[in-house]
């Protein structure tokens, strides 16, 4: 039955994705905004809204040290994953259907778009991560930090929503346009309002699959003979980040590689500093190295991962699938780590 519920989950998150990437270019079509501010900022906001709700739940409605630890280790998680799975599974699907592309294995990427991201997402994490190396004491200077994150998401922001929107090509019908009985029928556009109605369904669809897929795992985690360590590193993680990866994967389908990247790279300068600041002012005192090393080993390894990643990228000026497959070598660099470290003390 708990696998049965998966594949269900699974399905409507992926429903719930394409769903969302046809109505969501839809709206950036309809506000005149740029490949940048519809990727990086509208998709990336709204995928990473519902995992951005477990570490708020734990930190402010949880109780106690061990639902704040949860919160701050989900904190770092999400951008961990995104530095590395869904790199690898977005490169994985441009490799998978280089036949069906007109670049092939190459991504045809608006490197300024992504280069902006990069930019205020290294900023901001490094400042983020930073601040878990001051004395555990210092509390304010912590809070003080969560404020400069939050100011550093508003110019990226508006970096985005700046840039001179482009003509957006190959718009495919927006799927609820026949549910708009008010509206002229196809090919006239569609009404912005049917066009919201869809992404507000979409993401419906996105987090109700996601936490019933959440659900399921931990159901398959408490059954006998599995390992619930494994079960949780390998696949909870694919699950919070499912609706980033899809969405990704569904772009680089329709060769809108610009959408697919950034939504990704858009998501990891939110994760590095909405979710941070809420670590950063509502548990500072849990915001830190000390006795949390593996945890904020993660970071590490996401900068890491992130340069190995992004800076060929800009040298080269081209990203190929095979660069984004890196990811997927250091998740498995964090899992041996973890691995190692669990079993230290039965050692």
């Amino acid at each position: 039955m708990d696998i049965l519920l998966l594949a269900v989950s699974f399905a409507v998150i992926l429903a719930g994705s394409e769903l969302f990437t046809n109505g969501i270019e839809w709206f950036g079509h309809k506000l005149e905004l740029g490949e940048g501010a519809i990727g990086s900022v509208l998709a990336a906001i709204g995928t990473a809204l519902p995992e951005t709700m477990v570490p708020l739940i734990a930190i402010l409605f949880g109780g106690g040290i061990a639902a704040s630890e949860i919160g701050v280790g989900a904190i770092l998680g999400a951008p961990f994953m995104l530095a590395t799975l869904a790199m690898f599974v977005t490169g994985a699907g441009v490799w998978l259907m280089r036949g069906r592309r007109a670049t092939g294995k190459t991504l045809a990427l608006d490197l300024g778009v992504v280069s902006h991201d990069m930019a205020y997402f290294a900023v901001a994490y490094t400042v983020a991560i930073g601040a878990a190396f001051l004395p555990v004491e210092f509390e304010w200077p912590r809070r003080l930090v969560a404020v400069v994150l939050i100011g550093l998401y508003g110019r990226h922001v508006w970096g985005h929503l700046q840039a001179e929107a482009a003509e957006h090509q190959g718009l495919q019908p927006l799927r609820f346009h026949k549910l708009d009985r008010g509206a002229p029928q196809h090919p006239e556009p569609p009404r912005l309002l049917i066009v919201s109605v869809q992404v507000v369904f979409a993401l419906a669809c996105i987090v109700g699959g996601a936490w019933t897929f959440v659900q399921a795992i931990k159901d398959v985690a408490s059954g006998p003979g599995v390992n619930g360590t494994l079960l949780a590193l390998v696949i909870a993680p694919i699950a919070t980040e499912l609706p980033e990866t899809l969405n990704s994967v569904l772009w680089v389908r329709r060769g809108k590689d610009t959408l697919a990247m950034g939504n990704i790279t858009g998501a990891m300068v939110f994760q590095s500093a909405i979710p941070t600041s809420i670590g950063l002012v509502f548990a500072p005192a849990l915001w830190t190295v000390v006795g949390g090393g593996v945890a904020f080993g993660s970071a590490a390894i996401t900068l890491a991962s992130v340069a190995a990643i992004f800076i060929p990228t800009l040298l080269r000026k081209r990203l190929g699938a095979n660069l984004l497959l890196v990811g997927g070598a250091f998740y498995l660099v964090y899992l041996i780590v973890v691995l190692v470290a669990l079993a230290g003390p039965r050692g």
